[in-house]
């Protein structure tokens, strides 16, 4: 098979393509549906994990694909790629792998960014019980992102404003007021939630359940798109901003690993992301965790993608000519479907599944 095969059109295509090879490789498979929601054409959506290795492992290698649904069909070509190339040969004694599948299956069927309630699962891990971060930053751009228009004046008017933000602000300010994570504005974009989405309790049911209680060390790699050159997938540091816990990642994925916290990533520093669930596992495991992250598009057209498509789940009429348009550019954003991008995605996975094997090891 060719790597372009690893990789499919939409969600069903590739939970059937994970289900085959994962099984083929000799893989278990654990599925856990989502009550929620319904695919666009009214099918069952899942979150699949597919394990191999010991009950009493004392390693585990752990991979998320989808936390941004449309992202999944990035990670998804990957996680097939290691069934199917057999990379889980190479992991050392005492190690069990523990591959995600889609945790946020409304996202990646509906191709959207968001869960079924509109929130980015990435900023969803707070705890609800506290105050909230407050992002006053946000709600300047708030309306700027969704005017009551997509086209015409009022749009025109919008990005002029967004200009002089940028003008005024810098760039990347205005990435970080919009990327940040927010919890004031649940139309708005990168919505934390004010609750724990079935996805997030879902990735802690994983956890609980999958990961054996003899672990010392994990590693876990969640795939995004969406930031940074054409292809290239950035090691982005998402653990405490400790840095023992920074240096250790550099250990083991090399020097090229960014962090948020240092301003050396192209992504801006967000709260409640995934990896705040591994504080649920015993404080003797010792966890490691980036995600790797591919460029797809410019960063304006990444980000008229996402202001579409929540203009059009906002506001929009989701059977116009003009919803296709925006469909079709927030897939465009997060999925580059050429063979040359898929070999990029493929190629830089494999590599650093190899590198995580050698750190379980060390």
């Amino acid at each position: 098979m060719t790597v372009e095969s690893y990789f499919s059109a939409t969600y069903a295509e590739a939970r059937d393509k994970f289900h085959a090879s994962a099984s083929a490789a000799g893989f278990s498979l654990v599925t856990y549906e989502n009550p929620n929601a319904k695919g666009p054409n009214g099918e069952t959506l899942t979150t699949d994990v597919a394990c191999l290795g010991p009950d009493d492992a004392e390693r585990v290698y752990l991979t998320i694909s989808g936390t941004h649904g449309a992202e999944g069909f990035c990670g998804s070509g990957a996680q097939i790629g290691h069934f199917k190339d057999r990379l889980f040969d190479a992991m050392p004694p005492k190690t069990k792998a523990v591959m995600i599948h889609a945790i946020n299956p409304y996202g990646f069927a509906h191709v959207r960014r968001v869960t079924e309630d509109n929130v980015d699962l990435n900023r969803n891990f707070q705890d609800f019980s506290k105050p909230l971060p407050q992002n006053k930053a946000y709600a300047e751009v708030h309306d700027l992102l969704l005017p009551v228009h997509w086209e015409g004046q009022g749009r025109a008017a919008a990005d002029q404003a967004i200009l002089e933000y940028q003008q005024k602000n810098g760039a990347f300010a205005f990435q970080a007021a919009m990327t940040g994570g927010q919890y004031s504005h649940p139309d708005g974009l990168f919505f934390g939630g004010q609750k724990a989405t079935w996805s997030n309790t879902t990735f802690r049911r994983i956890l609980k359940e999958l990961v054996p209680a003899t672990t010392r060390k994990l590693v876990s790699i969640d795939f995004h798109t969406g930031l940074g050159p054409m292809g290239y997938g950035e090691p982005i540091y998402v653990g405490p901003e400790d840095p023992a816990y920074y240096a250790r990642a550099k250990t083991m994925f090399g020097p090229e690993v960014t962090n948020p916290n240092d301003g050396s990533s192209t992504s801006a520093r967000v709260t409640g992301t995934v990896p705040e669930a591994f504080l649920d596992l015993p404080k003797t495991v010792e966890v490691t965790a980036i995600a790797l992250e591919y460029g797809t598009q410019t960063m304006p057209q990444v980000t008229e993608a996402l202001r579409g498509d929540h203009w059009l789940h906002a506001r929009g009429d989701a059977n116009s000519p003009l919803a296709k348009e925006l469909k079709r550019k927030i897939r465009d954003a997060f999925y580059t479907d050429t063979p040359a991008w898929k070999a990029a995605i493929f190629g830089r996975a494999a590599d650093f599944a190899l590198r995580a094997f050698r750190g379980l090891e060390a």
